[in-house]
């Protein structure tokens, strides 16, 4: 036995006895790296970095062990996030033009490694040079005007990355009000398989797969995710359109396997994806190759074609599930898809109590007003919230007195309130009748107790 492994086994031992300190995680992983275990060196980099969230240090190092495993793509997503900062450390910015030479993204490697010379001339690199350069003499890499970083992606025009963020949100359950059916479903779906892994691979079930959630705007499905996350102190990763639609071709979807990749390398992950609608429209509706090559993507990335998603928690939410290609919703992709309706009474009044947590009020009737907003979305009733304390804003500012928040001055507000919910409704309840094969928006049927699914017309929405 090495040395080296001597020292190896050694630290090994020291994590094994003080799992909390990164100083730890780190010394061992960067011995990893050294001695070629590239990947050993990632899993302490991360347990690292779960430590010591901000150290760029480990960052580095981190982007270092996945572009040694020919990772590209996870690298440059960790690299990126760190050249979007202030004062990019330079030996992530030499990283950087490494991985966007192997990459194919000449002219942003040239740029990248012009600023790291420039912030730090002992990494100057001849190899490194010279493939940049072409090999010519005398000719050298130098930063872009007003020493800013731009990034180049096909076609050499100037676009930037994607900028999504892994973060640990601190929110849980408790921070959302109602909706206990649905965290039933997430619980059975995401929470339990974390908590009791050992239990569902006896089943044979992977710790793994996709939600999807559909509803009225504004009733908490973006919270509801984040909640997920905080619940079970997974990394979140929360994705809109523009972190993955680009107008060149083919970089939407690179941009879609750089998110997909980041969130392999820091399971537990819960993914979500906003607006899922407009990422996986029906193929059918489409006229051109390009949308349909994202959806592609996104089914193989869903799958796991090349790696395994074990441990990546896909949630998604959209307004319009009717817009959906039907292949999302197989087993394995999105193969639980739940209503998540209006908060019901008992709800709203828990949402309403959060919403005014902190705030001047004076003996409160959480029941009454909870009554009064029948088909308010959670949206809605911050909009409500509001109102009445600008309007007691008002009142102080002109009588330099703080008067508490009463239940008529929200009764007041909610007397001139249009709940959201009503249009969106109108459109689904045409769906749910006529476009419903398949039984999706059965909820849907049995939220509006429509004819036809067992009694009459619901009252205070359509009736």
């Amino acid at each position: 036995m090495s040395s080296n492994e001597d020292v190896i086994r050694a630290l090994q031992a020291a994590v094994a006895a003080t799992p909390d300190s990164a100083p730890l995680h780190k010394h061992l992983a960067d011995l990893l790296l050294a001695s070629g275990d590239y990947v050993e060196a990632a899993k302490s980099y991360r347990r690292a970095l779960d430590l010591a969230p901000d150290d760029n240090g480990i960052k580095t190092a981190l982007a270092e062990a996945y572009f040694r495993q020919n990772k590209v793509d996870v690298a440059l997503v960790i690299l990126e996030e760190l050249l979007r900062g202030p004062q990019p450390p330079a030996p992530a910015l030499l990283l950087a033009a490494r991985a966007y030479l192997a990459a194919g993204e000449h002219a942003t490697a040239v740029r990248v490694y012009g600023h790291a010379i420039a912030a730090d001339p002992t990494l100057a690199d001849e190899d490194l040079a010279r493939r940049l350069t072409g090999g010519a003499p005398g000719t050298t890499a130098t930063p872009p005007p007003e020493n800013e970083l731009v990034f180049v992606t096909a076609g050499e025009e100037a676009a930037p990355p994607p900028s999504s963020d892994v973060e640990r949100p601190q929110l849980t359950f408790k921070d959302v009000g109602g909706m206990e059916k649905l965290k039933d479903e997430i619980r059975m779906k995401i929470i339990h398989p974390l908590t009791h892994p050992e239990i569902y691979r006896a089943y044979g079930k992977t710790l793994g797969g996709g939600i999807l959630m559909y509803g009225p705007p504004g009733c908490g499905k973006t919270h509801l995710a984040r909640a997920t996350a905080g619940e079970v102190n997974a990394h979140f990763l929360a994705v809109g359109l523009h972190d993955v639609l680009d107008m060149y071709l083919g970089q939407s979807e690179h941009n879609l396997h750089a998110i997909f990749e980041l969130a392999r390398a820091n399971t537990p992950c819960v993914l979500f994806f906003d607006e899922v609608d407009a990422l996986g429209a029906s193929r059918s509706d489409m006229r051109y190759s390009a949308g349909r090559q994202v959806i592609n993507q996104f089914l193989s990335e869903l799958d796991g074609v090349n790696t395994s998603n074990e441990g990546v928690l896909v949630l998604a939410a959209t307004n319009a599930p009717w817009h959906l290609d039907a292949a999302l919703r197989r087993p394995g992709r999105f193969d639980r898809v739940i209503f998540v309706p209006p908060p019901d009474v008992e709800a709203r009044a828990a949402i309403l109590q959060i919403l005014l947590a902190g705030k001047p009020t004076d003996k409160i009737d959480y029941g009454r007003l909870a009554r009064q907003t029948e088909d308010f979305s959670g949206a809605d009733l911050r909009g409500a919230v509001d109102m009445a304390v600008e309007n007691k804003l008002r009142e102080a500012m002109r009588t330099g007195v703080v008067a508490p928040v009463r239940t008529t001055d929200l009764l007041d507000v909610i007397k001139t309130i249009h709940p959201t919910t009503k249009e969106w409704f109108a459109t689904a309840r045409n769906y749910a009748i006529y476009s419903n094969q398949s039984g999706l928006y059965d909820d849907i049927l049995a939220y509006l107790k429509l004819p036809g699914n067992g009694s009459g017309g619901r009252k205070g929405l359509f009736g």
